[in-house]
């Protein structure tokens, strides 16, 4: 793992090179933590061409040196991590021209580099750190997969236990305490579960509703394992489906399986989304089909790269990424279903294995 964590350091050090700035001070956690091994909440990090300088508070003194080692040099501020800097900046020499995380500064701490940290010239930077990020190892492909076989190992149980009568909330709570009981460390995302109507939201958030005989329920949902998150959806019916809600979920469902056996490393982000978005439309649906296809998966749970029918930038190989196909009608429902699927050398390679054909539970 170091000397993972010493290559993606080397490599960030190119970046600042290509950016012609000395340094770039990160700010955002996912960041830090892909790039350090540090999974805390506190943390400032100023890398330059020649240190890894480490900024946290005492809560962190023991946990930052078992995470990150000889890595970095570890300051413990007492004070706030900004007067860490500011006093580590006064010790360095050689650096002018420092960078920052415009996408994750807030605006306050932007004025703190101009008044407190005028001795450098700062150059606003966007993803330096997310385009390292895009391409994962084996080790984070490994550690996405478990925690995408604990969302799974999870719907299982939950699917066992749900009933006519319960309200998604219920349902909500089954499924969250079954994630935990199989290793997710917290939820990537707040469980989205909805029924009936609401199955036509694409992001509803669990109601009191209460769920009938006869509805679709949506599931939509995450682990989280090592850092590294899943995001899975699946659509069941409670109770028989009918003929309507079968070739509703029939659409979604070869849309699913050609985009995931078809979308390879180096398409477009807009042919990517073309892979389902075509089949859809070509059944009469593409209107009903109103988001992307997909989004990145790794240490956040939307990152680069995008599948969207906007998006030209082509698919890193190595990435993570979502498929989830979904068409929705207002006022009666709709079908979403999600996988994670690695851009492998090989060719697409899906990482959540669970059934998809059409469940009738309860």
């Amino acid at each position: 793992m170091s000397d993972r964590r010493a290559a993606r350091v080397t490599a960030l050090r190119e970046s600042l090179t290509a950016a012609h700035i000395d340094a770039l001070v990160l700010t955002s956690l996912p960041n830090v933590r892909y790039l350090t091994g540090f999974s805390g909440s506190s943390a400032l990090v100023l890398v330059t061409q020649r240190d890894l300088h480490f900024i946290t508070d005492f809560r962190y003194d023991t946990q930052v040196r078992d995470e990150v080692g000889d890595l970095a040099t570890v300051k413990i501020e007492q004070q706030s991590l900004w007067t860490g800097l500011w006093n580590l900046g006064s010790t360095l020499s050689g650096i002018e021209v420092v960078g920052f995380e415009s996408a994750h500064l807030l605006h306050r701490d932007f004025q703190r580099l101009l008044s407190e940290g005028s001795r450098w010239q700062w150059r606003p930077q966007l993803n330096l750190v997310e385009v390292l990020r895009e391409v994962k190892d084996a080790g984070e492909v490994a550690l996405i997969r478990h925690a995408g076989e604990i969302a799974i190992a999870a719907l299982t149980k939950t699917l066992k236990e749900i009933r006519p009568g319960m309200t998604e909330l219920n349902v909500a709570g089954i499924l969250e305490h079954a994630l935990r009981d199989e290793g997710s460390e917290e939820f990537p995302f707040s469980a989205i579960v909805a029924s009936g109507p609401r199955a036509a939201l694409p992001h509803a958030r669990a109601s009191a509703r209460v769920i009938g005989r006869g509805e679709f329920l949506l599931l939509d949902f995450g682990a989280q394992y090592k850092g590294y998150c899943s995001d899975v959806t699946r659509t069941v019916v409670i109770g028989p489906a009918s003929s309507e809600q079968r070739e509703f979920y029939d659409i979604v469902r070869h849309a699913n399986a050609v985009a995931s056996a078809s979308v390879r490393a180096g398409m477009k982000g807009q042919e990517a989304d073309g892979l389902a978005r075509r089949y859809i439309e070509e059944r009469g649906y593409g209107d009903a089909f109103g988001h992307s296809l997909g989004h990145g998966l790794g240490l956040e749970v939307h990152e680069a790269p995008r599948l969207a029918k906007t998006v030209e930038a082509p698919l890193s190989q190595g990435s993570v990424v979502t498929i989830e196909p979904g068409i929705y009608k207002p006022g009666w429902g709709g079908v979403r279903i999600e996988d994670d699927v690695h851009l492998a050398a090989s060719g697409p390679e899906i990482l959540t294995d669970f059934t998809r054909e059409l469940l009738e539970v309860a």
